[in-house]
């Protein structure tokens, strides 16, 4: 009878080794689950829908102004949202081009609020995280989480001002038991409904 051959041990996840390379820091006031729950939807972000510049934020600009929780800051492969306003000025530039269909718009950088299905939010909770927020954030900043730096559209650490963005959002990325994320766009106040 021939002895069975060691196994190897299985190698760690991508998630895992992200998780392993940032750990949550101890001069941080946030709760260590919240760290890890913003690497596992910063993760979800760069390798299930293409961000990147993937940067993970602790604290506003100065030291007294600290986040409620962990944040993130990135740049999706698309524009999330077109402001109803943009979307008809870009549609009569077309036209009045001779082209039809909506044009090629560039994509902005982006807030995410990282929570999850069980947590409970307010208008406050939501509140808090809106006064420590920019209208747009900057392309520096926070941690950046997968080497890479993307420049593209940007100058000098600037993004690109859109003027149809005149209120905060924030991308909400609800993760669930079962690792399945939903994100919904979420803004601090009312805004025009989209043109359908």
């Amino acid at each position: 009878m021939v002895p069975p051959l060691p196994s190897a041990a299985p190698q760690p996840s991508a998630l895992a080794k992200l998780i392993d390379a940032n750990p949550a820091p101890p001069t941080s006031s946030h709760q260590s689950h919240l760290h890890y729950l913003a690497l596992q939807i910063a993760h979800n972000l760069r390798y299930q829908h293409n961000w990147t510049d993937v940067r993970l934020h602790f604290n506003a600009q100065d030291s007294d102004n600290v986040f409620p929780r962990p944040l993130i800051t990135g740049l999706p492969p698309q524009r999330l949202y077109v402001h109803p306003d943009e979307q008809i000025a870009l549609l009569q530039r077309q036209k009045d081009e001779g082209k039809t269909g909506m044009p090629e718009v560039h994509p902005e950088r982006e807030w995410v609020l990282p929570t999850h299905l069980r947590e409970k939010w307010s208008l406050r909770r939501f509140g808090e995280v809106f006064d420590k927020v920019s209208l747009v954030p900057t392309a520096d900043g926070g941690k950046g989480l997968f080497g890479e730096q993307v420049n593209g559209h940007l100058a000098n650490g600037q993004a690109k001002v859109n003027e149809w963005r005149t209120t905060k959002r924030v991308l909400l990325a609800t993760l669930d038991d079962d690792s399945t994320v939903v994100y919904y766009i979420v803004h601090d106040g009312i805004v025009k409904p989209r043109q359908n």
